[in-house]
């Protein structure tokens, strides 16, 4: 293809968006509303995912020592109970500072005045890196000579888990879905624009012009289309998250749902919508001029 064809396809898509000002509004805007859908429950889904990695973070099992080691004894598993893979991190814990932590929580502290740190055991506490390989952990961490018990929510972090792939499942299916309504509605839009000129298209046909000489200046409008709407859903996008994120900080909210800044994920956002824009006006124009080149 040549330059001379190249500035004839860009011009003829550019002279046929503002031809069809309105119908070109109109799948900009469809194609907006689109990406804006698409955006929010993606981010819906990102947040949520970070929430629950917040969450698995702060999850924890306890190793309970046996009462037969000594305190040095009990500090020297440390070595075999980080060499167990899946351990993130474990912090050893005293009698005595498990007996402080416990009246801490308590209403009444004094009720627990006589009660002796002999009591409770020396215990590690011990973060995993993958949440869903806690089972496995906790049979390894089990195994270690010294350990007397262990305890472990392997329900709250199985529910854990279970939410985390649940929610990435459905942010798939819905980003899915409005993708492909996304490019049905822009074909349909252009469709209209093309079907204006198929007496034009028809003639150009009979007079020897190719599919792809036919094809390219609707490809050209619909790339554009899609990469305006793109560019103008990103903002959009960062407006609204803006407003969600300062009501969240504005409300009782704050201490149970975090939300990542905006900045932090602006340049791959931006990246996506270029690219569902482009993908869905290329998409939708060749959907939309398929059945005219049937000459």
């Amino acid at each position: 293809m040549g330059d001379r064809q190249i500035w004839y396809h860009i011009r003829e898509g550019f002279r046929s968006i503002f031809t069809h000002g309105l119908m070109s509004i109109a799948a900009v805007c469809m194609t907006v509303a689109c990406l804006l859908i698409m955006g929010s429950f993606s981010l819906i889904a990102i947040n949520a995912n970070h929430v629950l990695g917040d969450l698995e973070d702060d999850n924890q099992f306890l190793a309970y020592i046996d009462d037969s080691l000594t305190r040095a004894q009990a500090q020297a598993l440390e070595s075999q109970i980080k060499a167990v893979p899946n351990v993130a991190d474990i912090h050893f814990v005293t009698k005595e500072e498990a007996l402080a932590n416990f009246k801490a929580n308590q209403e009444r502290q004094d009720l627990f005045d006589n009660v002796e740190s002999d009591t409770l055991r020396d215990r590690y506490e011990i973060h995993v890196v993958d949440i869903q390989l806690m089972q496995e952990t906790v049979d390894q961490v089990k195994d270690i000579d010294g350990i007397a018990k262990v305890q472990a929510s392997l329900e709250i972090a199985d529910g854990f888990v279970m939410l985390r792939n649940v929610a990435t499942a459905l942010a798939i299916i819905l980003v899915v879905m409005l993708v492909l309504i996304s490019i049905s509605i822009i074909a349909n839009t252009i469709k209209l624009a093309t079907f204006t000129r198929r007496e034009e298209i028809a003639i150009m046909k009979m007079c020897g012009a190719t599919n792809w000489f036919v094809r390219w200046p609707f490809l050209v409008e619909g790339m554009i289309l899609g990469l305006t709407g793109g560019i103008i859903a990103f903002f959009c996008q960062w407006g609204i998250y803006g407003l969600i994120v300062k009501a969240i900080d504005q409300s009782d909210l704050l201490g149970i749902i975090s939300t990542l800044p905006f900045s932090s994920m602006s340049h791959w956002i931006l990246l996506v919508f270029l690219a569902a824009g482009f993908v869905i006006g290329a998409g939708g124009s060749v959907m939309a001029i398929r059945k005219f080149l049937k000459v």
